[in-house]
Parts: C-alpha cells; sequence; structure tokens
C-alpha cells in the first residue's frame, strides 16, 4: 500500500511538472493565444513556480521517502547478516 500511493504521488507531480512545461512552451511559441494585454513574462514565471514547486515536492518523495525504505532494508539485511 505504501509503495502505491508514493507512486501515485510521483505520478501526479510529475504529470503537474509536464503541464507546466507545456504551459511555458505554449507561451515561449505562441503567445498570440494568450491575449493582447498579458504579461507574458509574468505567466511563464508563474508556470516556473509551479514546475519548481512540483519538483520539489517530487524530489522529496523520492529523498526522504524511497531512500529512506531502501536504507531500512540494508539495514535488516546487515543485521540478520552480522
Amino acid at each position: 500500500m505504501r509503495e502505491m500511493l508514493l507512486n501515485a504521488a510521483k505520478s501526479y507531480y510529475v504529470g503537474l511538472i509536464n503541464k507546466h512545461i507545456s504551459n511555458v512552451e505554449i507561451l515561449l511559441t505562441r503567445s498570440v493565444g494568450i491575449g493582447e494585454h498579458q504579461d507574458i513574462q509574468r505567466a511563464i514565471d508563474a508556470e516556473l513556480n509551479a514546475v519548481a514547486t512540483n519538483d520539489d515536492k517530487l524530489n522529496m518523495i523520492i529523498k526522504y521517502f524511497e531512500r529512506r525504505q531502501e536504507d531500512d532494508k540494508k539495514e535488516k539485511v546487515s543485521k540478520q547478516k552480522g
């Protein structure tokens, strides 16, 4: 269950990252669709902030939950051998 929840969270954050990256690409290549008075730089900055936030969350899962679980397994195996 733990692994399923972590994988679901990782997939969710990867999806959000891809969504915001595609928004930046659209802003960079087709800014006409945004509207005449849109501050494109501000919109790009907002999208980049969203990418950074979701990337941080994804990396936190990997660093603090997946690696910790791997370290716990290694420690358990070491104790069984010793």
